[in-house]
């Protein structure tokens, strides 16, 4: 059978529009879009309305575009033929360390962060991580862990309209403050939530970097406030071990 090379204008231009979404380090607007691809505005804004129909792309109060939520699906259905969850539940089996407590894993979706899988604990901790759900990553071990990889530009596009609302009493309530915590990342490689997100539950995260250095996932082992000066140490070293691993297995 004869493969056509025909392709569709319309397609070609939004990937084009995607990408460049994707590739810019700030949210752009349909403006800027079109000036930077050489499209003509009118073509550009009715793509961009398309992709927002289809949630492929949303628009901020400042009608900048971001890319949309039902990537996320698309994404999801890629990971299961190249699973970094299968890689997850894989690699942990040889860390003995990591399998006495309940590790998560996550990827970040703008300001906030999706738990992909979970190893459970034996002793439970009270509190249950499913697939799917949402939490602010300026909070959370994981997305503190992932939120460190970004530059100043890209944390202060990202928390334009303030921080989130916070969870408990130790909920980091400043862009500054955050700043403070993830320049600390930086230099360690391990994030730390001190009952941010829950109280008197502690997390310790690592982030899965791709050849680039970008963040693919965040790992985060949880613990009871009690048992987080026991299990510091020997912990952080299994995580960083452990994403070191499957970064190397992602290739």
């Amino acid at each position: 059978m004869k493969t056509s090379n025909t392709t569709v204008p319309a397609i070609d231009k939004m990937c084009l529009i995607l990408d460049l979404i994707t590739a810019s380090s700030y949210p752009l607007t349909s403006a800027q879009i079109a000036t930077e691809l050489g499209l003509p505005r009118s073509s550009t804004h009715t793509i961009l309305q398309s992709l927002l129909a289809k949630h492929l792309v949303y628009k901020d109060i400042n009608n900048r575009f971001h890319l949309g939520s039902y990537l996320l699906y698309w994404g999801g259905k890629y990971e299961q033929q190249h699973s970094i969850i299968q890689v997850f539940h894989e690699l942990i089996s040889q860390h003995s360390v990591l399998l006495k407590h309940t590790v998560t894993l996550s990827k970040i979706d703008g300001s906030e962060v999706i738990f992909l899988a979970c190893h459970e604990a034996v002793a439970p901790l009270g509190f249950t991580f499913h697939a799917g759900v949402r939490v602010p990553a300026a909070f959370s071990a994981t997305g503190k862990a992932m939120l460190a990889t970004y530059d100043d530009q890209t944390l202060a596009q990202l928390f334009a309209n303030g921080m989130p609302e916070t969870m408990t009493c130790h909920s980091v309530t400043s862009l500054d403050a955050l700043k403070d915590e993830l320049q600390q990342i930086r230099k360690t490689g391990i994030s730390l939530d001190n009952g941010q997100l829950r109280e008197g539950m502690y997390c310790l995260g690592t982030c899965i970097h791709n050849a680039q250095g970008e963040p693919i996932a965040g790992m985060a082992v949880s613990f009871l406030k009690r048992e987080y000066e026991y299990y510091r140490e020997e912990v952080s070293t299994a995580l960083l071990q452990l994403a070191k691993q499957i970064a190397n297995k992602l290739g």
